[in-house]
């Protein structure tokens, strides 16, 4: 399958675009329909919807035909992409059977692989307060899964990066453990697998500080409501700020 990639440039924020949208296939409680005609009375020109998939997934085929269907009622640009998660230190993601019907892959690290464990936020902070990591060691891991990660979805599909970072606020670890080189190394992995980092209204992440650097890195940001329900679409609060 030949995909086009979506037009992004570095440092610009183009707030008519939302990159990450959810319908009732998996975590969001709208049709594909309704949330199109919410992209359209925001005034967006460009809808991403990512959907939760994984391995046991089998409602892909419904959900891209229904996207697709969409297009012909719709000026919008729409594409089809899912969310999947990195489940491994190495970035082996929890793809779904058939990507075949994907435009891009939002690629997100719900819980730090470490170890041979996936510790979610409050695992995380336990071994925190037991001296077991350091804010340093819980950041080293999370940015080197991050990148391979999106290193391996960018083999298949276009990737974006899904709420970057966003598992240190829940851990209770500030941002600025992400040192200078590990943001570095990231935005290199961005930039090398042509990799969009979605900038995230719902989640609030990445922080402005990271956004910057980011941005100063020359990678390329768009605005991802993570919208659950049509009417979050498009609707920017956090993103005017960054």
């Amino acid at each position: 399958m030949v995909v086009e990639r979506e037009t992004v440039v570095a440092g610009v924020l183009d707030l008519t675009v939302d990159a990450h949208v959810h319908t009732g296939f998996s975590s969001g409680r709208e049709a594909v329909g309704v949330v199109v005609s919410a992209a359209d009375r925001a005034g967006l020109t460009a809808l991403t919807f990512a959907d939760q998939a994984g391995p046991d997934t089998a409602w892909l085929t419904a959900y891209a035909d229904a996207v697709r269907r969409a297009r012909h009622r719709t000026e919008l640009t729409l594409r089809v992409a899912a969310e999947v998660e990195v489940v491994r230190p190495d970035g082996w993601l929890a793809l779904p059977p058939d990507l075949a019907q994907l435009d891009a892959l939002s690629v997100a690290v719900s819980a730090l692989p470490i170890g041979g464990e996936l510790l979610d936020a409050r695992q995380i902070r336990d071994r925190l307060d037991a001296g077991v990591f350091t804010s340093a060691q819980v950041a080293e891991h999370l940015v080197g899964a991050t990148i391979k990660g999106i290193e391996r979805a960018s083999r298949y599909v276009p990737a974006q990066l899904a709420r970057p970072l966003a598992l240190l606020a829940q851990s209770g670890v500030d941002d600025s453990a992400v040192s200078p080189e590990l943001v570095a190394d990231l935005a290199a992995a961005c930039r090398s697998t042509g990799t969009v980092v979605e900038i995230s209204e719902a989640w609030r992440s990445p922080s402005p500080r990271m956004v910057q650097a980011l941005r100063d890195a020359a990678v390329a940001l768009v605005p991802a409501s993570d919208a659950r329900y049509a009417a979050e679409v498009g609707r920017w609060q956090y993103l005017r700020r960054v």
